[in-house]
């Protein structure tokens, strides 16, 4: 798909609003890499606190990951856009420093109901986790509030 580079200034502008109130991210070491219309790239390094009994990350670290991603894509139009449920498969561990990248997708945006597909992989690209996300979007409501979005 082609988007005007308003769209896109749209996506990035979300996303600095977003991550700067988003402390759950933050607070993770979560960083924003790339954003555009529908679609959002977030990073976390594994750290020792986030290890389960096994020594391998817990499942629910990678989970808040994509989940992060998730919310960026489907909030990149400046609508308000929650989740409305998630599937996810752990396909492989992560360890302690390993760098993962959830990159989200969107596979449809229909009415106020959008699918998103986010993949999480680690530093050499071997997939860590495959998710689906469902989201709804709030009629009339922008994710930055008050905002001098581009385009708005």
């Amino acid at each position: 798909m082609t988007y005007t580079s308003e769209a896109q200034k749209t996506a990035e502008f979300v996303g600095e609003a977003m991550f700067a109130n988003d402390r759950a991210s933050q607070g993770l070491g979560m960083r924003v890499v790339a954003m555009g219309p529908g679609r959002a790239t977030l990073t976390m390094t594994v750290r020792a606190d986030m290890l389960n009994g096994f020594e391998i990350c817990h499942g629910g670290f990678v989970t808040t990951l994509a989940d992060s991603a998730f919310a960026f894509a489907c909030n990149s139009y400046n609508e308000m856009t929650v989740a409305s449920g998630l599937s996810v498969d752990l396909l492989a561990p992560s360890r302690e420093g390993d760098q993962l990248t959830a990159e989200a997708v969107e596979v449809s945006q229909q009415g106020r109901t959008g699918v998103y597909d986010i993949t999480v992989t680690n530093q050499r690209g071997e997939r860590i986790a495959v998710v689906r996300g469902r989201s709804y979007r709030l009629k009339g409501r922008p994710a930055v509030p008050g905002s001098a979005a581009p385009g708005r």
